[in-house]
This record gives structure tokens, C-alpha cells and sequence, in this order.
């Protein structure tokens, strides 16, 4: 198992940390993203600090995350190793809690947050679905 260097929470209020991981395997609808760079924001705060419900912990903040498209999940058609992606924020919302139907987006109870629901860019590596894009 090959295993990467990663800055996690372990819990809210806690310190970062850094550690080993192994290098997390992309699922059959995701990527696996060799990080380049990563951003520093007030959001990753919210990971360190735990300001909003249901963060699993430890975390790996980060959501401005740019790099290349190292693995691809077998049903993955639309990316490649070698594709120079990038991550943000916001992941998606399903337009059925009652939060999403008054638009209030990020607090839907099936957000996808980088760094915030799942591990971000703090990370050599990271794996994501739905919130690629290609920059221009």
C-alpha cells in the first residue's frame, strides 16, 4: 500500500496535524486528483472549528484545490489520467430538503463540500465525483 502526506483535523477545535495516509483509491463514479496546489480559506476554518453539523472527523480541509486527474473509477467516461482539473466548494444539492427548496443550498442534508464532507485538498492526493471542472 502506497501512502501519502496529508494536514488533517482530528477533531473540532483541534490542532493540524500531519500525517501518513494511505492514497485513497478512486470509487466507481470518481477521480483520483494528484494535488498541485490547494487554497487557504475562512471555509476550511469551519472544517478546523466544526461550525457546521454532521463533519465526520479526522478531516482534510481544502476545496480550492487544482492538480492533474492521476486514476479514473471504472465508470468514470468524461476524464482521463493527465487531465488538468480542478475542485471547488460547492458540490451539489438535490432540490428535496426543505432547505434546497427555499435555496439554501449549503445546508442541504446531502451536500457534497469538499474538505468539509469529504477528505480535501490538504493532501498529495484526493478523490471526488461530481464537482470537476475542467479549467479554461
Amino acid at each position: 500500500m502506497k501512502f501519502m502526506r496529508a494536514a488533517q483535523i482530528s477533531r473540532p477545535g483541534g490542532k493540524f496535524e500531519i500525517v501518513e495516509r494511505p492514497i485513497p483509491e478512486p470509487g466507481s463514479n470518481e477521480v483520483r486528483i494528484k494535488v498541485e496546489a490547494c487554497g487557504n480559506c475562512h471555509g476550511d476554518e469551519a472544517t478546523k472549528q466544526g461550525y457546521f453539523p454532521n463533519i465526520s472527523y479526522p478531516r482534510i480541509p481544502g476545496h480550492e484545490i487544482a492538480g492533474f486527474v492521476d486514476k479514473v473509477g471504472y465508470k468514470v467516461i468524461n476524464w482521463r489520467p493527465g487531465q488538468r482539473v480542478g475542485v471547488g466548494w460547492h458540490g451539489g444539492h438535490c432540490f428535496t430538503f426543505s432547505s434546497c427548496q427555499k435555496g439554501d443550498f449549503v445546508n442541504c442534508q446531502s451536500r457534497k463540500i469538499c474538505g468539509l464532507d469529504y477528505d480535501g485538498g490538504f493532501a498529495e492526493y484526493l478523490t471526488a465525483s461530481h464537482i470537476l471542472r475542467q479549467p479554461h
